[in-house]
């Protein structure tokens, strides 16, 4: 079978889970991956049979299961196309302790939103340059302007940064590197005191990153920001 391969992290729910959708529906082969091992199953026989479709519980903040998981996409497709380094989370935080959550809990999203992306990268560029793929990564608009007390803000500025220094390194290896920014989506992690702000629903981003990995090779879309009209420019 020579359908290309599409490989999601945070490929649960939200933004991973519509974009893997829609790689399905463009004819990809589909590799999940995600840390809540039953949900990620349970998404993943909805879309396909294992001959289509195959689920790897990672979480990408671990080397090791990283790498495990490109070694399981490859055993099962014998490729990767593109890559879709999705997984993150998001916390409310404050410098001066004005609420938000625990300093306790601030590392696990500097390690999933920084590290994540960052030890993915690593672990399937090799297979993207074998194959002249498409890695994508999602940043956000709090990536591009201050954000007061902010520490996920300060994240996604990471990953705006880490998607300059990959294309500049993939500069002829034929590797395209594509930074999706999204402002905000109606997902579960939206903070309580935004829910009736105006949002994206997750397929509107799927479909920039599809729109992204769907252009000729020769065509490298660098960033796409999206963000709900109405959306206030700094929040």
């Amino acid at each position: 079978m020579t359908d290309p391969v599409f490989l999601v992290t945070g490929g649960s729910g939200g933004l991973g889970a519509a974009t893997a959708q829609l790689a399905v529906d463009a004819g990809y082969r589909v590799v999940l991956a995600a840390r809540d091992a039953d949900r990620l199953a349970a998404f993943a026989a909805g879309l396909g049979g294992p001959d289509r479709v195959v689920d790897v519980p990672c979480d990408v903040g671990d080397w090791t299961q990283v790498t495990e998981l490109v070694s399981r996409a490859e055993q099962a497709f014998g490729r990767i196309d593109a890559v879709f380094a999705n997984a993150g989370m998001s916390l409310t935080t404050s410098f001066l302790g004005a609420g938000g959550e625990s300093p306790q809990r601030w590392r696990d999203m500097v390690v999933t939103n920084v590290c994540g992306p960052a030890l993915t990268s690593r672990a399937v560029l090799p297979a993207l340059v074998r194959t002249g793929g498409h890695l994508v990564l999602t940043g956000s608009a709090s990536g591009r302007g201050v954000r007061p007390g902010s520490l996920y803000s300060a994240t996604k500025w990471a990953v705006t940064g880490l998607a300059q220094a990959i294309r500049a390194e993939c500069v002829g290896t034929g590797v395209r590197v594509t930074l999706i920014q999204p402002g905000l989506v109606d997902t579960a992690a939206i903070p309580a005191d935004r829910r009736d702000d105006p949002k994206l629903e997750p397929h509107d981003v799927a479909r920039a990153v599809l729109y992204a990995v769907g252009q000729p090779a020769t065509v490298d879309i660098n960033e796409i920001i999206i963000r709900p009209v109405g959306q206030h420019a700094y929040r």
